[in-house]
């Protein structure tokens, strides 16, 4: 629920006042009793994260039953045609 900030038109009584969205504007300033108050438009506060994981360089806590993941990446063979090649121009080269 948001907090919202009143002003009276007729006493110039500020404050704020922590009410529901659904909820109708306040009307009755509490210090005069007159109803002559106007809800004002601020900046407001920005969205407040409390806990983890909320943001994407926020590390997964670890499970203790987790395996690691196996490495899937193809190894060369040393003995592949492109690579002998390679070395043996490289060789000649110098």
């Amino acid at each position: 629920m948001p907090t919202y900030d009143y002003k009276c038109e007729n006493c110039g009584h500020l404050f704020e006042y922590f009410q529901s969205m659904a909820d109708d504007p306040l009307k009755t300033c509490p210090d005069c009793k007159q109803d002559s108050l106007k809800r004002l438009i601020g900046g407001g506060m920005g969205v407040i994260f409390k806990g983890s994981g909320f943001y994407v360089n926020d590390a997964k806590k670890s499970s203790s039953t987790s395996k690691p993941l196996k490495d899937k990446t193809p190894k060369a063979s040393s003995g592949c045609e492109g690579c002998s090649k390679a070395k043996d121009s490289s060789k000649s080269a110098s």
